[in-house]
């Protein structure tokens, strides 16, 4: 399999998913992002103050961690990529910075993005602050009450919080008003999408920033591991974390790829944010996906317990990786993410956060179907953000 085969193409397309579904203005405002993106990263320059900012702000490498603990017990070898490590706790800080850096370099004044469980947010807020530009972040109401920690950071680190009534006032209608404010704005602001979702080029662009993570994990597994992994798995929500794990594995056909996503309560409609699993393809913010809708295409609302994974699509490239079965994509519940999350807080001392939590629940299930397997598992985030709620949740479950 070659690369070249699975990079977007001069539309933006992966395979019949991505593009760009925007009014006219806009799309010439999002073509001179991607020349702009093109000239920074064969920029010197520009490469060498982001890996500046990766290695001495971010903290990268993130190291890979084998968790001696659940492996004894559940048969397997897991390792986990720590990506909650990372300054601000998450994986975002990877493109919050290199979309902070290019819209500087663009000479542009603000940064407009939205968020769910507000890792997103806290990064881009982040990277606004040392880079001295301004920051509006868009937030559903129903985050911003349950992910209060982070919306507290935001506020902090100077970024204006605009809580979003619409909807079910969660992921989805932030994306719809931040794209509203940001099409008012596209002359003098950045729109930093938080994830590989959205019209040409930004999959692209999360994607290219992202894959750091898939470079680092793959040689540290070889250096700690001396082969490479028999599975690879990550949570997919709009899938920038996944994607970026996945980019350093690709190629390596021996190593089978495994993408979550959230049932949340179940199948029915509105009950779960899983786009690949039950979706059909549609055109949402921009661009082509497989999108949660009823029989006459209206966008359902998507539900998860983790606020970053309540997305009702997909990251287009995601869609093809699945439709040509690079990566397997599958399921897992509220109650099985919370399982984990406290399995792993109590076997390995590491409070994951809840988007993680379903990578770390299928990872468990793979061990115990698969034994003697090495599993390496993104451990995108850490779950001081999401204590309160499930503490709270925890005793709502069946004993």
């Amino acid at each position: 399999m070659l690369m070249e085969k699975l990079t977007a193409d001069k539309q933006g397309y992966f395979g019949k998913f991505g593009g760009n579904y925007l009014p006219d203005d806009l799309k010439m405002e999002f073509d001179r992002i991607y020349k702009a993106f093109q000239e920074a990263i064969n920029d010197v320059s520009f490469q060498q103050e982001l890996n500046y900012l990766l290695k001495y702000y971010a903290g990268r490498p993130s190291p890979v961690y084998y968790a001696k603990n659940l492996s004894k017990k559940y048969g397997a070898d897991i390792y986990f990529k720590r990506e909650d490590l990372n300054h601000t706790g998450a994986h975002k800080i990877n493109h919050s910075l290199g979309e902070a850096l290019l819209a500087k370099r663009m000479g542009k004044k603000k940064l407009i993005a939205e968020t769910g469980a507000g890792q997103h947010g806290v990064a881009t807020a982040t990277a606004a602050a040392i880079m001295g530009l301004e920051c509006d972040i868009y937030m559903g109401a129903v985050d911003i009450i349950k992910e209060k920690p982070n919306v507290d950071r935001m506020k902090i680190l100077g970024a204006n919080i605009v809580s979003v009534e619409s909807g079910t006032k969660t992921l989805k209608e932030a994306v719809d008003e931040a794209f509203i404010a940001y099409s008012k704005e596209y002359e003098t602001a950045m729109y930093a999408i938080g994830s590989a979702v959205g019209p040409h080029p930004f999959p692209t662009i999360i994607e290219h920033f992202q894959s750091v993570i898939g470079t680092e994990a793959r040689a540290q597994f070889l250096e700690q591991a001396e082969t490479l992994p028999d599975c690879v798995v990550a949570c997919v929500g709009g899938g920038s974390n996944a994607i970026g794990m996945f980019s350093g594995f690709l190629e390596d056909e021996s190593v089978r790829l495994f993408g979550v996503e959230p049932l949340g309560k179940g199948e029915k409609v509105g009950d779960n944010a899983a786009s690949i699993t039950y979706g059909k393809e549609g055109i949402i913010h921009g661009f082509k996906s497989l999108v949660l809708q009823d029989e006459e295409g209206n966008i359902q609302n998507a539900y998860s317990v983790a606020s970053g994974l309540d997305y009702p699509a997909v990251g287009p490239k995601h869609c093809y990786l699945h439709e040509i079965g690079r990566v397997k994509y599958d399921v897992i519940t509220d109650d099985e993410a919370i399982n984990a999350f406290y399995e792993l807080s109590r076997e390995e001392g590491i409070i994951p956060a809840l988007e993680s939590s379903h990578a770390v629940a299928y990872a468990l299930k793979l061990a115990k179907r698969e034994p003697n397997k090495k599993i390496l598992v993104n451990l995108s985030g850490r779950g001081d953000k999401d204590i309160e709620f499930v503490m709270k949740y925890k005793n709502t479950m069946t004993k």
